[in-house]
């Protein structure tokens, strides 16, 4: 009963705290004209690269370089022992440069699992007078460096590969709402459990609401469909505040999930909103 009542307090502390900065961020942002024209985040259907978790339709432009931090606390039931996960840690940091005004390639490291990832976005087109809908080819191509031959002495490089692929559908309904369907196909070289699939299909789903010009908020949830029935494993369920600054994007977020690998998390999500395990974190997007 005590550990229950230290989550919501301190969901309740978190929820304040945030609605309060939020609130003083956009009264003073509301006086500040930024000036960097290339980051035209006002015309697409979401602030970020990034939704939550999963990618949305936006990308870098031409020359443009992103520096992209995200930052995973453990879950907050663990109560005051690890003071509601902030304790236990989990970041990744990624840079995104737009090779043309089509095509961004990133690279990243997250330190769970130590993964190291190549990923590449294509815009296919934009919504406007001749498409209805934004929509983009993602790809990833990651590498799992924690798999190592003391633990599984008959495994190779290419095990430890992992593939994404997704087709990301976006459409501003209006000025304030704005949804995606993301289509995913997972590929994964070596399982680690029982639990898990080699080829995994995914449907990702998100919506995003404009509080104001600056403040958004969005749910974003991933379905897979090839998990097998006794895995412990979730599908992932995140929820979270995006708050734009000019040239940064700060999004405070609470997902069933410590991964920000995209195959992980779309396959690995470990928490249970109903048990209580849950993550809190925040994403950084800043743009040079």
């Amino acid at each position: 009963m005590i550990k229950k009542i230290s989550v919501k307090t301190f969901l309740i502390a978190i929820t304040i705290f945030c609605t309060n900065y939020l609130i003083s961020q956009n009264n003073l942002l509301e006086e500040i004209d930024y000036n960097n024209e290339n980051y035209k985040i006002g015309l697409s259907a979401f602030k970020a690269n990034k939704v939550i978790n999963g990618q949305s339709t936006k990308q870098s432009g031409e020359k443009e370089l992103y520096l992209y931090v995200a930052h995973r606390f453990g879950t907050i039931d663990g109560g005051i022992k690890t003071l509601f996960g902030l304790d236990i840690a989990n970041t990744k940091i990624e840079l995104l440069y737009g090779l043309s005004s089509n095509l961004q390639v990133g690279f990243s490291r997250e330190s769970q699992k130590k993964i190291y990832t190549v990923n590449l976005k294509y815009k296919l087109t934009e919504q406007g007078s001749k498409f209805p809908f934004n929509s983009s080819l993602y790809s990833s191509f990651n590498y799992n460096s924690s798999l190592n031959e003391d633990i599984y002495p008959s495994i190779s490089n290419s095990d430890k590969n992992l593939i994404l692929g997704q087709l990301l559908l976006s459409k501003r309904l209006n000025n304030k709402f704005s949804i995606q369907l993301a289509p995913t196909f997972a590929r994964r070289n070596f399982n680690e459990t029982i639990f898990e699939e080699k080829n995994n299909l995914i449907l990702g789903a998100t919506t995003s609401y404009r509080i104001t010009n600056r403040l958004a908020f969005n749910i974003e949830y991933f379905a897979n469909f090839s998990r097998p029935e006794i895995s412990p494993f979730e599908n992932a369920l995140s929820f979270g505040i995006d708050i734009e600054t000019g040239g940064h994007v700060f999004q405070l977020l609470f997902s069933n999930t410590q991964f920000s690998d995209d195959v992980f998390v779309l396959t690995d999500a470990e928490g249970s909103w109903s048990e209580g395990e849950i993550y809190f974190g925040f994403n950084i997007l800043r743009v040079f």
